[in-house]
């Protein structure tokens, strides 16, 4: 699994870039409170290697909770910026930090 940040000079965006390696998996998305923890919108392409990849245009200067589903399973990113307990989960979620 992996983040990557690429901030856009021209605009209050940062292109942060998901991948997660899953070469068994039939489903992955991420979601967090940049898509209203909405599956269909945190989908992910399934490249020819295995990795799940996808790009979103996030708000600089912004806190964001999210986590992966993995085929129904809801896993943290390793590489998070940090973690926070949710109570409503019952569990930690993922920080990223733009």
């Amino acid at each position: 699994m992996a983040i990557k940040k690429q901030f856009v000079k021209t605009k209050p965006v940062c292109k942060v870039t998901f991948s997660v390696a899953a070469k068994e998996a039939e489903q992955v998305a991420v979601v967090g409170d940049f898509n209203n923890w909405d599956v269909e919108e945190g989908t992910m392409n399934k490249l020819k290697n295995g990795t799940f990849k996808t790009v979103l245009d996030l708000n600089k200067d912004a806190v964001y909770e999210f986590k992966y589903i993995i085929d129904g399973e809801y896993i943290n990113e390793p590489e998070a910026d940090s973690f926070r307990w949710n109570a409503f989960a019952g569990n930690e979620n993922g920080v990223l930090v733009v």
